[in-house]
């Protein structure tokens, strides 16, 4: 049937979440992948192409929390400004 899948490149360097904590940040884009670390958490990575003071860099995390909030983003609403912020032991966009 000669189908591909399509995986979606991001630009940038990897940033770790602790370095963009409670900054503004724009999101770009973001993609969830089968993680490396399949026993943690629900066995994903989500991906985020996002921009922090002019520069993309890529942000990986194995955050459910995350990844349930970003889905719903409609896709209409890309790029957006928002700030991630840990509450107890969730990650979580305001």
């Amino acid at each position: 049937m000669n189908i591909e899948v399509e995986l979606k490149s991001f630009t940038g360097d990897k940033i770790k979440i602790e370095k963009i904590l409670n900054k503004d940040i724009i999101i770009h884009d973001y993609d969830i992948r089968e993680s490396k670390y399949k026993e943690k958490g629900n066995g994903q990575c989500l991906h985020l192409q996002l921009e922090i003071g002019g520069e993309k860099r890529v942000l990986f995390s194995g955050s459910t929390y995350l990844m349930d909030l970003i889905k719903k983003v409609n896709d209409d609403d890309f790029p957006f400004i928002t700030t991630i912020v840990k509450e107890g032991e969730y990650f979580k966009f305001t």
